[in-house]
């Protein structure tokens, strides 16, 4: 009875030592990898843990929500703050996978801009744009400048890679096929420009490389597996920062926002809302934008920028005129279907 007595209380105190030890564990915050992180890594984690003591493990990862979603359905939460594009954000939300944001805790919702507020889960980190980038050393100078052009595979024989999802891929071929960009949700909308976009699509598919990872084509376009692609700015930015002499069209760029988002059930809440106050502060997300460009959040972040770090955001009103903003509310009510027609599609 002795031994049981022992072996219970062993038990009793490495069960007691594991839930501390998942309690106490580091934050960890995901986002999306390559260069975005390693700015993140200067403008947010390090000065986060250097002012709090708090250590920051960071993942990247692709945007799937499959893991987050096993992970508050087990109750096995290893992730803690994660950022999101903002339909899945609010589907995540929608389907009780994230915390409600409690405002207070992060100063106020009138200290970011009114896009920001990403429904009842998400707290806005940056304004970013999906555009045409081709390599001027191998291109010239006079290379493609709109999306009709990336349809041109006789001027420009070769792979263009696209993002292999139906966002942003349908929109781009609608405004390839000549529809302005403050139609085409209207004619997304429709079973008729569902249909459109798709038999554009097949215009081009064979000559199609698909990226899922925003590093992938800055690196296709260099070792010129791609003679053009659609991409982040801030990934052509950075690496035209670092030599690079890749060339960019803002004609019908595409932007959106991404929010931080904490997941349901993390028992690091409140480090989680002490690294977003961190990471939302003008003086970091300026220092965010100076080392890849995307546009701040916070109201008093873009007087923080420079003017070098001001004429390459996406938010620059130069590349604002033909734009098109990313439809939240409609990529929340399709995004399912639509991708899932996309795959099969693709597939094929």
């Amino acid at each position: 009875m002795r031994k049981s007595f022992l072996a219970a209380g062993t038990a009793l105190l490495a069960f007691s030592a594991l839930s501390v030890a998942t309690h106490a564990r580091d934050l960890t915050v995901v986002s999306w990898g390559g260069a975005y992180q390693d700015a993140q890594r200067e403008a947010y984690f390090g000065p986060y843990t250097k002012a709090s003591g708090n250590k920051v493990l960071d993942e990247a990862y692709n945007g799937e929500t499959a893991k987050i979603k096993a992970m508050v359905e087990t109750n096995n939460v290893t992730w803690d703050v994660v950022q999101m594009e903002a339909p899945e954000l609010e589907n995540s939300c929608d389907e009780g996978l994230l915390e409600v944001v409690n405002w207070e805790k992060l100063g106020g919702q009138d200290t970011v801009i009114e896009p920001a507020i990403i429904g009842e889960c998400g707290v806005g980190t940056i304004l970013w744009s999906v555009i045409l980038a081709y390599d001027s050393e191998k291109l010239g100078q006079d290379g493609p400048k709109s999306w009709a052009d990336m349809w041109d595979v006789k001027k420009w024989p070769g792979k263009r890679a696209l993002r292999k999802t139906a966002k942003f891929t349908l929109e781009i071929a609608l405004m390839a096929d000549g529809v302005p960009a403050d139609k085409v949700y209207e004619t997304l909308a429709t079973k008729e420009g569902i249909d459109r976009a798709f038999k554009k699509l097949d215009e081009i598919k064979e000559h199609i490389q698909w990226w899922e990872s925003g590093a992938q084509p800055p690196q296709w376009l260099a070792s010129g597996d791609v003679v053009m692609t659609t991409a982040y700015n801030g990934r052509i930015s950075k690496a035209n920062d670092e030599g690079r002499k890749f060339n960019t069209s803002w004609n019908g760029q595409i932007y959106a926002l991404d929010g931080w988002a904490i997941v349901k059930g993390t028992p690091n809440a409140d480090k989680a809302y002490d690294f977003i106050k961190s990471a939302t502060q003008p003086k970091a997300q300026a220092q965010l934008s100076a080392k890849i460009p995307y546009g701040p959040t916070h109201k008093d972040a873009v007087a923080a920028a420079d003017e070098k770090t001001q004429k390459r955001l996406p938010s620059n009103p130069a590349y604002l005129e033909g734009a098109l903003a990313s439809n939240t509310d409609f990529w929340v009510e399709n995004v399912e279907d639509l991708n899932q027609r996309f795959n099969n599609w693709a597939s094929r």
